[in-house]
């Protein structure tokens, strides 16, 4: 017996449909797909959310030396000529050095990390800048359900489509705080 459905796909269109409503279920907090669908992604919705909250406060902060171009008021790069050894004049974007906290993950941490990646497209907002759901699934959405143990998805039956006549339903992050 299989442990997932097939969906009537082939195993490439399905998975690639799992991972978009996957997504879409993360970055939007709800979506509204048939019951059969719901289902397959709200079993790995869940395993997601489990990894994810297992690995909150894994991670360790520590100052980082970075290298970053100067602009001026407008943005632009400001650029100085510098003169080679053999004499020729070129120009070179002068740079400063300033020191930054970052965050740096533990080893469990990143291999989560990378397993919620093969799960979750990189997608756009609006303005074509690419948002990071596996970010906001370690940063927004598993803080929020830190000491719930599973139950982290609900689904709601809305009744039979109107072309074929499978059930559709809305498949949802529950409000937990």
């Amino acid at each position: 017996m299989p442990t997932l459905r097939k969906l009537g796909r082939t195993t490439d269109q399905r998975k690639a449909m799992l991972r978009s409503l996957v997504t879409a279920l993360l970055h939007n907090g709800r979506i509204e797909t048939t019951e059969a669908r719901a289902k397959e992604v709200q079993a790995i919705a869940e395993k997601l959310i489990a990894m994810a909250i297992k690995e909150d406060g894994n991670f360790t902060s520590r100052q980082v030396k970075v290298s970053a171009a100067k602009t001026d008021s407008k943005g632009r790069k400001i650029t100085k000529t510098v003169t080679s050894k053999n004499g020729r004049k070129y120009e070179v974007v002068d740079r400063e050095i300033k020191t930054d906290m970052v965050t740096v993950d533990n080893p469990s941490r990143l291999s989560a990390r990378r397993k919620a990646m093969k799960w979750l497209y990189r997608i756009k907002d609006e303005n074509g800048k690419y948002i990071n759901v596996v970010n906001k699934l370690f940063d927004d959405i598993a803080p929020r359900y830190k000491g719930v143990n599973g139950g982290y998805t609900r689904i709601y039956k809305l009744g039979p489509r109107r072309g074929d006549g499978a059930e559709v339903v809305i498949l949802e992050l529950t409000k937990q705080q």
